[in-house]
Order: structure tokens, then C-alpha cells, then sequence
């Protein structure tokens, strides 16, 4: 839950480092790739682990 919450909270951010970076502006109200694909990778630990 912890990682969706932190995923969807860069929904709103201005990408200031990266690729997304020369964007701009434009990079608001997209949600970051790094972080959906950390949410990705802890659900699938959680779902193996536990």
C-alpha cells in the first residue's frame, strides 16, 4: 500500500532529473515510470514472500 501511495504521489511533481526532465511542465500530471515499476516490483516480493 506504501508504494502505490508513494507511486500516485508523483502524479502532481514537475520531473526535475531524467528523461522526463526535458518535459518540463508537460511532466506534470504523469506518473512517474521509476515509480510504478518499484510499486511493480514490491507487490511482486510481497506476493512471493508472503
Amino acid at each position: 500500500a506504501a508504494a502505490d501511495a508513494g507511486r500516485d504521489a508523483t502524479i502532481p511533481m514537475l520531473a526535475r532529473k531524467g528523461r522526463a526532465s526535458y518535459l518540463g511542465e508537460r511532466s506534470v500530471g504523469h506518473q512517474d515510470p521509476g515509480a510504478t515499476s518499484a510499486a511493480l516490483l514490491v507487490a511482486a516480493a510481497a506476493a512471493t514472500l508472503g
